[in-house]
């Protein structure tokens, strides 16, 4: 084989379907509303806080493990929601972006071999960093409210995606090394409920698992849903590495400002791969990333951001159904689908192509976020569905709404 060619690791990755529909968008003039970053500023005084580091010379290297300042309003933060508390210097890691935290912990817990434990539709960046450290993804679909049967679990509401407890319990084995949990859900908006999560750290500790728990949404939470992270529940501390970051939540995406939270066993293999992978991450936006936090601490920040979130929300799922798109509830996160079936197009992403070019308004096809069905081992169809972004301003998804609003379903009926 020729040095040239690429290694077998990576030979199968393509571009991914937020890079080809960005640039979709930008060629035919759409509004995007695929990619999952606010088109909106960050707050002013966030701001004001990375321009003051860098004035003050913090432009060197921070601590690999991260600067104390930012540890120590991460742990100030967790305990405030309630959670026990946490040793900034042993038990909290800074990484560059949630996606670098979730990259390093895989790297440095999966051997050749292990099995990970993924739900459907996923986060894309779990499976390439699997298959980066030789592991083997095994999926458990979690499907639309209206799919087949209702949830059997107590606690989980009929409008919720659910998935089948059997169909969990399957996918363990002597071979699990990792479950990967993310809540509030990308791309379903879906919120794990209570029962959910006991049933998920029961078969943990009954196969001695270590749970991944990427919460970067953990901050976007609507209507009755209430966010519970997997750490608190008995026996969980010690086995469960929580991931977060800054970009969802103080609008500046572009920063890269992850931490992981847990105990010392898990933060020292997480900081082992991290100190080869980036090292260090910006000094000054980690400075400015512990002001944001430490100010969140006594504001009324985060009721302001829900509220605000809420209403785009709200607008964005109207202009949606009256374009003939019906939305399915969102629990969490800034993402809504839309359900494509009276449409006419059989194929999620050829529907999102069309809507880019012929409409001017970009989606995301939900079907990147399933394993292919070979892989799988699945004949079951796909729901056929579209994701909305409305991390946006309420002009833009305005702007949007107009164009919509030209469309009649079926397209060609």
């Amino acid at each position: 084989m020729s040095s040239r060619h690429p290694a077998e690791r990576v030979r199968g990755f393509g571009t991914t379907i937020f890079a080809e529909i960005s640039a979709l968008a930008v060629q035919c003039g759409a509004v995007n509303l695929g990619q999952g970053f606010p088109d909106f500023a960050g707050p002013a005084w966030v701001k004001a806080a990375a321009v003051a580091a860098v004035a003050a010379d913090l432009n060197q290297y921070a601590p690999y493990q991260g600067l104390p300042r930012l540890r120590e309003a991460v742990a100030a933060t967790w305990q405030a929601q309630g959670r026990t508390s946490v040793d900034p210097a042993r038990e909290i890691t800074v990484t560059s972006g949630a996606t670098e935290a979730l990259f390093g912990a895989i790297q440095a817990l999966v051997n050749p071999g292990d099995e990970v434990i993924i739900f459907e539709p996923f986060y894309d960046a779990y499976v390439p960093a699997v298959t980066m450290a030789g592991g083997v993804p095994r999926y458990v679909r979690l499907h639309p409210p209206g799919e087949g049967q209702a949830s059997p679990l107590t606690g989980v509401p009929e409008h919720a995606w659910w998935f089948d407890p059997e169909a969990l319990r399957a996918a363990f084995s002597p071979h699990t090394r990792i479950l990967m949990l993310n809540t509030p859900h990308n791309p379903t908006g879906k919120v794990f409920r209570m029962a959910e999560l006991e049933l998920i750290a029961s078969l943990c500790i009954e196969y001695d698992v270590t749970v991944i728990a990427d919460e970067v949404y953990d901050q976007l939470v609507f209507g009755d849903a209430v966010h519970q992270d997997i750490a608190s529940l008995p026996g969980m501390w010690e086995r469960t590495l929580t991931i977060n970051s800054i970009g969802k939540t103080f609008s500046v995406t572009g920063w890269k400002i992850g931490y992981a939270v847990g105990p010392a066993a898990l933060n020292d293999a997480l900081r082992a791969a991290h100190q080869w992978i980036t090292f260090a991450t910006a000094t000054p936006l980690q400075d400015a990333a512990a002001a944001a936090l430490e100010a969140a601490l006594t504001n009324d920040y985060y009721e302001v951001l829900r509220a605000e979130y809420l209403e785009r929300y709200a607008l964005l799922r109207t202009l949606l159904h009256e374009a003939g798109l019906p939305t399915l509830p969102t629990e969490g996160s800034y993402f809504v689908m839309a359900d494509l079936r009276e449409t006419g197009f059989a194929d999620d992403g050829a529907f999102c192509r069309w809507l880019t070019r012929e409409i001017g308004v970009a989606a995301i096809p939900p079907s990147a976020f399933y394993a292919p069905r070979e892989s799988e081992g699945s004949s079951q169809p796909l729901p056929l569905l579209a994701r909305f972004c409305f991390a946006k301003k309420l002009e833009t998804l305005r702007a949007a709404g107009e164009r919509l609003a030209a469309v009649r379903f079926p397209v060609g009926g």
